[in-house]
């Protein structure tokens, strides 16, 4: 007997979307009913992202961290979105390359980068002192090795002079750099000056990886030759910042009692560092959570290659770094961050409320204390791990 499918039960679940019978495009249609009007693939994925952060991230109990990875502020997306969502409230911790944070540190000094082309003879460039990102080219001299200087002379003074975090240091030089800003009547033109103003931790899981890094070895070697090491003491210790960001996931979760969700542009080690705050707290600290509420990503690589970058939310879910009951919350677009970011932070501001600043840089000491707490109180090993430490040689 063939089968009735018209009489299939939830058939109906299938086709409850909205029918796709888009309004025309005129010369009236703004950012909101252009994203609102998108149906489909990564245009429907992009309608996604713009309404979880209208109808969950806008949420006060939500605590937002957003990833960022590829070259971001030489092409000015610190300036024109990063900053903007950041004032809005929807930001309130940052993991970042370091290439990302030394770019910006140009924008504070005002040492500029202009548009180019990338159909340029890189040898030519090489030979004139011009250094090129695609099609973003700046004056080697006038720019990079102008902030090298100025970073290094940062990086010497007595504030410096201690073993510390990213999210630490960050805050220091933010500190300076927001103070360039308004010595040279600026604006707000640097994402690590808005940090240090809304008290908005910032990261970098690999601090090495940039000249950032670079500089502090490049110091570090100076006072090693020099018999100065008892002088130049700033060391930068990757451990502290992995309980420090994971402090601020469990804090929002179990004490607070509310819900997390993450930004996540581009992918690398920044998707991974914001992300791996959960089975850290899962699997290493042994701490009854879930994962994270709810995920955006937005980043250009695929998921069948297997790297972090494109891998999906539900694959996160089996790590539990995203809770599995809340897969219906999450997004993925497929698209180029240039373009996706800045339009998403444009639907956002437009369609929502600023957030009051949750300023967690401030209590950084009360929320690792907190993680400290829990710690403690769940996990079955601590007493053997202790004695394990205890027998180690002093």
């Amino acid at each position: 007997m063939e089968h009735n499918k018209s009489n299939c039960p939830h058939k109906a679940k299938y086709l409850s979307g909205k029918r796709i019978l888009p309004q025309p495009i005129d010369k009236n249609t703004d950012i909101t009913k252009l994203i609102d009007n998108l149906d489909a693939y990564n245009g429907g994925r992009m309608r996604a992202a713009c309404h979880l952060m209208r109808d969950r991230y806008s949420k006060e109990d939500v605590t937002v961290g957003l990833s960022l990875a590829g070259a971001l502020t030489p092409a000015g997306l610190g300036l024109s979105t990063i900053i903007p969502l950041m004032n809005h409230g929807f930001v309130d911790w940052i993991v970042a390359t370091g290439a990302n944070m030394y770019h910006d540190i140009h924008y504070a000094l005002n040492l500029p980068m202009f548009r180019g082309s990338h159909n340029v003879d890189d040898v030519d460039l090489r030979d004139k002192g011009i250094t090129r990102i695609y099609d973003i080219l700046f004056d080697y001299e006038d720019v990079l090795m102008e902030t090298d200087r100025r970073l290094r002379e940062i990086l010497v003074r007595p504030e410096f002079q201690k073993e510390m975090g990213t999210r630490e240091f960050y805050y220091l030089l933010g500190k300076i750099l927001s103070e360039l800003e308004q010595k040279n009547n600026l604006g707000q033109v640097s994402i690590l000056a808005a940090a240090y103003r809304n008290g908005i931790p910032v990261f970098t899981s690999s601090p090495g990886d940039s000249t950032i890094g670079m500089n502090v070895a490049g110091l570090e070697l100076l006072a090693e030759a020099k018999g100065l090491k008892d002088k130049f003491k700033l060391k930068i210790n990757p451990s502290i910042d992995v309980n420090d960001s994971t402090a601020i996931v469990l804090n929002a979760k179990r004490y607070e009692k509310g819900k997390t969700g993450v930004i996540l542009i581009g992918g690398g080690s920044p998707k991974n560092f914001v992300l791996q705050t959960e089975p850290q707290i899962q699997e290493v600290l042994m701490i009854p959570e879930l994962g994270q509420d709810y995920d955006i990503n937005i980043t250009d690589a695929r998921p069948d290659t297997g790297g972090l970058s494109g891998a999906s939310p539900s694959e996160a879910a089996s790590w539990g770094k995203i809770d599995p009951k809340q897969l219906e919350e999450t997004v993925t677009a497929y698209l180029d961050v240039t373009l996706a970011f800045p339009i998403l932070t444009a639907y956002t501001i437009q369609n929502t409320n600023p957030k009051k600043q949750k300023r967690l840089y401030d209590r950084g000491e009360e929320l690792r204390k907190k993680l400290i707490e829990s710690y403690l109180e769940n996990n079955k090993e601590v007493e053997q791990l202790k004695t394990l430490i205890n027998k180690l040689p002093v």
